[in-house]
């Protein structure tokens, strides 16, 4: 068997698809998006396309060193992204050519069934409380909320009080056996994540995220020492060598790694491992479409330090079209009381509705992320 093509679809509401051939007939669907930057992460792809050709799919460790040590420049949000939905594909394409999920080839399932979490607040957390006891009805057992609005180096307790409040409200609404993560998005810088940090212990979270830019993870030193609640960060590192020093520094508790831009499946099941070893967990970031969940399902499923997933399903990025919508079976991602089965359909398990998407891809997107400033003019974190 070997490749033919690749082909990319550019679909709403903010994602991009790749499909990769055989002439086999057989082929495999990745996710290689990096959110704002869907032109560029797709020509990434089209270079790579080159070798890729001609080769046989099942090669897919060998692939994978090629496209990042073949290359003198590398690393980096859409050089990776590019590279973790090709391997995402090559994923797919074993399991379907021996008809086995994915989980199989990584040495078979480590548990029954797999926790996810929802996200409820939007970018301006409003109604959080309202919105958490409706995913509790659900069977959600845990959510996750953004923190904050704009906020300076240094900003006003004010805000602190609202943040204290919005979560307040979703501890009174959801009770105190049920999971709250409290992300922060890099949007608060070190001097105020301290005092944040330190008054949310209170309220018991499940994990406090990304309490800074990953770009600034030596104030993690300094968080921690302010607070009991367990840190995470990781969604906007690319490579186990950019998870090398978090993991050695020892402040972090669970990580992030996104399996459509941190190298794919490949690459993060690399990354938790190396977590493993220094006693982290991982919840594997994923606010994206149906190809990005299925990847991360299927590491999941074999992965014994994961602990939750993220699921994209109702997330406010999500505005005309869901990750269900590119399915020809939805039923796949059906969550019972907050958990998700192990797939049992080949491949990434999922069963990409390629006629919506082609449909889907004639509207195409040019989403971008919203520039935010603070009261004084100056640009603020989004």
């Amino acid at each position: 068997m070997k490749i033919t093509g690749l082909e990319l679809f550019v679909v709403p509401p903010r994602w991009l698809f790749v499909k990769v051939s055989t002439d086999a007939g057989l082929v495999g669907w990745g996710e290689p998006i990096v959110e704002g930057h869907a032109s560029a992460t797709a020509e990434a792809v089209r270079e790579m396309e080159s070798y890729l050709v001609g080769r046989d799919p099942n090669q897919i460790e060998d692939i994978w060193q090629v496209l990042y040590r073949g290359s003198f420049y590398r690393g980096g949000p859409i050089l990776m992204s590019a590279i973790a939905g090709i391997d995402q594909a090559l994923w797919d394409i074993k399991g379907k050519r021996y008809t086995l999920p994915v989980y199989e080839f990584l040495g078979g399932a480590v548990r029954d069934k797999l926790r996810v979490y929802s996200w409820i607040g939007g970018d301006r957390p409003s109604d959080a409380a309202a919105s958490a006891r409706e995913k509790k009805e659900l069977g959600f057992t845990a959510v996750k909320m953004n923190a904050s609005e704009e906020m300076h180096y240094i900003d006003s307790f004010a805000k602190v009080d609202d943040i204290l409040t919005r979560v307040a409200a979703v501890r009174e609404a959801v009770g105190s056996d049920f999971g709250i993560a409290v992300d922060f998005h890099g949007r608060i810088h070190k001097p105020m994540a301290k005092v944040i940090a330190k008054e949310l212990d209170p309220f018991h979270l499940m994990f406090i995220e990304e309490p800074v830019l990953s770009e600034n993870n030596e104030a993690l030193r300094e968080i921690a020492h302010h607070t009991s609640t367990p840190i995470a960060t990781g969604e906007r590192m690319f490579s186990r060598f950019d998870f090398k020093k978090l993991l050695q520094d020892g402040y972090v508790d669970i990580i992030q790694p996104d399996l459509s831009h941190a190298g794919g499946i490949s690459e993060t099941r690399k990354i938790a491992a190396m977590a493993e070893a220094y006693d982290v967990a991982v919840a594997p970031h994923c606010p994206l479409g149906p190809i990005a969940l299925a990847a991360c399902v299927q590491m999941d499923m074999a992965t014994p330090n994961v602990f939750i997933q993220e699921q994209s399903l109702g997330i406010h990025y999500n505005r005309g079209n869901d990750l269900l919508d590119y399915l020809v079976d939805p039923t796949v991602f059906a969550y019972k009381q907050g958990f998700v089965l192990p797939p049992q359909a080949p491949g990434l398990g999922i069963e990409v509705n390629e006629p919506y998407v082609r449909e889907q891809a004639k509207r195409a997107h040019d989403w971008k992320n919203p520039v935010w400033r603070n009261d004084d003019g100056t640009i603020a974190e989004w």
